[in-house]
């Protein structure tokens, strides 16, 4: 029998964490709970859950020393809230699509494999967000799910902007420039054009999801052009613990002064660099900010974090020949005034200008009334987005839920021919 009320889960896994959202399909769509696992791999790993639109959240420890034990614990408390047969529909966000993967995939075998052939250019994030995808098919057979890509929303960037000045052989293997929270740049984008319209949403759009994970998009005609991040999420402007844009030579000079490995490298990059890498202390932005005036190094690390957002902000202004409107989004993006002040600071030539009290309070329009550019600070909702891609997909609607026509073969030319490993 059909559920009275449909609901979607929706997933978003990270290298350390999941959040979860159990929506109810309606007019408009409803949030029953969500919450995440917490610091997977650490002694400290919690459940935290929130139900509804309440804003207290519960916490309480949770086994989660690795992944796989991080999954089994998701697992029991959605079975717990939701009942043996779980939700009605499973949405994932995965990182990595691909040059050719462009739309939401109904999760089928070739789906899958598809996605294992994608874990080669991604294989810190692929092989848990694939987990993910299996444990549920184990626990709830039953249930779709649906794959949302990180990547679908920079698909069509110009040739120009996905090719990387290396032997061009390498292209046809599928080294490029991907860029990725195409979710949370998907999000932004529908919500610039409810508040302020769709000739807005079709101007010259700069979007900076700056978190723990940052990226900024150049957004032209409801599309991106550009975007900082590259072949793989470290690239860009400094994170927390991911170095963003670095000298290729470094790995040269690495290797032959301290031996360094590939992989070594490779967890240095995304693990220790960024903020935490340069102020020796933290990755967290707030933490940073307090310490900045007794410790150089934390006034170093924030300094070169605004300052490289905003050499990016004046490189897609030259791309898309200036700018109408500059969205903030992310945790530092949406809670951080002084790092929102220090990056705007010096860009008044490109028509950027602040309130300073409505920065201050981080109000949603943060630009002057009469200002030439609009400033905003927008919380993002990646999984809202994977809620509705789960809907558009599937044909889901309140009482009722269809498999689209393309439910069990995925379309050819889109999973079909990612690149090999």
């Amino acid at each position: 029998m059909t559920p009275p009320t449909s609901k979607i889960l929706a997933i978003n896994a990270g290298s350390s964490s999941i959040k979860f959202t159990l929506f109810e399909v309606g007019d408009p769509i409803g949030r029953v709970f969500q919450g995440a696992i917490e610091k997977i791999g650490e002694p400290c790993a919690r459940l935290r859950v929130k139900d509804g639109t309440a804003q207290d959240a519960s916490s309480k420890p949770v086994a989660a020393a690795n992944y796989a034990e991080a999954i089994k614990s998701l697992m029991d408390f959605i079975e717990a809230r939701c009942g043996a047969k779980g939700p009605t529909a499973i949405g994932h966000r995965v990182v990595q699509g691909g040059a050719t993967i462009s739309q939401p995939q109904a999760i089928t075998p070739e789906v899958i494999r598809a996605l294992r052939r994608l874990q080669v250019l991604d294989p810190q994030h692929m092989p848990e967000e694939i987990g993910l995808i299996e444990a549920f098919r184990r626990r709830y057979p039953e249930r779709p799910q649906v794959a949302c890509f990180d990547t679908a929303f920079h698909h069509d960037m110009p040739q120009v902007a996905r090719l990387l000045a290396i032997p061009r052989r390498y292209e046809a293997q599928g080294v490029r420039r991907y860029g990725f929270h195409g979710l949370s740049f998907e999000y932004l984008m529908g919500e610039l054009a409810r508040l302020d319209g769709p000739v807005a949403a079709s101007g010259r759009v700069i979007l900076a999801h700056l978190g723990s994970g940052a990226s900024l998009a150049a957004v032209r005609y409801g599309k991106s052009i550009d975007t900082s991040m590259g072949l793989t999420p470290a690239a860009g402007v400094p994170m927390s613990t991911r170095s963003g844009d670095l000298d290729p030579g470094l790995v040269s000079y690495l290797a032959r002064v301290e031996r360094m490995s590939a992989k070594r490298f490779s967890e240095m990059v995304n693990f220790e660099s960024g903020l935490l890498g340069v102020s020796e202390t933290s990755a967290d932005m707030q933490t940073l900010l307090e310490r900045e005036a007794e410790d150089i190094r934390a006034a170093d690390a924030v300094a070169l974090f605004c300052y490289q957002v905003k050499k990016w902000i004046g490189g897609f202004a030259a791309a898309l020949g200036g700018v109408d409107t500059l969205i903030f989004a992310g945790g530092i993006g949406e809670n951080a005034p002084k790092v929102r002040a220090r990056i705007c600071e010096g860009l008044g030539f490109l028509g950027i200008d602040l309130n300073e009290g409505c920065n201050d309070a981080s109000e949603g329009l943060i630009s002057p009334a009469n200002g030439t550019v609009t400033v905003r600070v927008i919380h993002t909702d990646e999984e809202i987005v994977i809620a509705r891609a789960v809907m558009a997909t599937l044909s889901l609607s309140s009482g009722r839920m269809e498999r689209a026509a393309t439910l069990g073969t995925a379309p050819p030319e889109q999973a079909a021919n990612p690149p090999s490993s």
